[in-house]
């Protein structure tokens, strides 16, 4: 896949890939020409959420999980050992508002690219944003 462009997921948006359709449909629709990053983080707090939220909603959490391992194959999981080195930077930009987003950051700094979220607390990081229903202005 040689793709122009790329982003960086956090993990509501992996979840909502995992229980909902419009995300994982605009993941699907976009795999051949933009990259999809998560933090490893991001991909182990998604599958640890998706799968509680699928019990409080009485639905079958095996059935997100399968989803989500089926998204692994078209977003690319970051190593922590390759974002470490930007925990400093990334801490500085968003420790007031959730210091546990800061992989989220840190990728993003790594790779240079925005992130996609509906997290407010990244607003204001100093990195560009987009939201499900903004994103496809950019990957498009």
């Amino acid at each position: 896949m040689s793709a122009a462009k790329g982003i960086v997921l956090d993990a509501n948006i992996l979840i909502r890939a995992a229980l909902g359709k419009r995300v994982r449909n605009i993941i699907m629709k976009y795999e051949e020409s933009v990259r999809f990053y998560a933090p490893d983080s991001c991909l182990r707090d998604a599958e640890k959420y998706a799968a509680n939220i699928s019990k409080h909603r009485a639905l079958d959490p095996e059935l997100g999980l399968a989803v989500l391992k089926q998204l692994g194959a078209l977003v690319e999981q970051v190593d922590h050992n390759l974002y470490n080195d930007h925990e400093p930077a990334a801490r500085s930009r968003i420790d007031l508002r959730d210091p546990d987003d800061w992989p989220v950051v840190a990728v993003a700094l790594l790779l240079n690219l925005p992130i996609w979220t509906e997290d407010q607390d990244f607003f204001g990081s100093g990195i560009a944003t987009w939201t499900t229903d903004r994103v496809e202005l950019y990957l498009a």
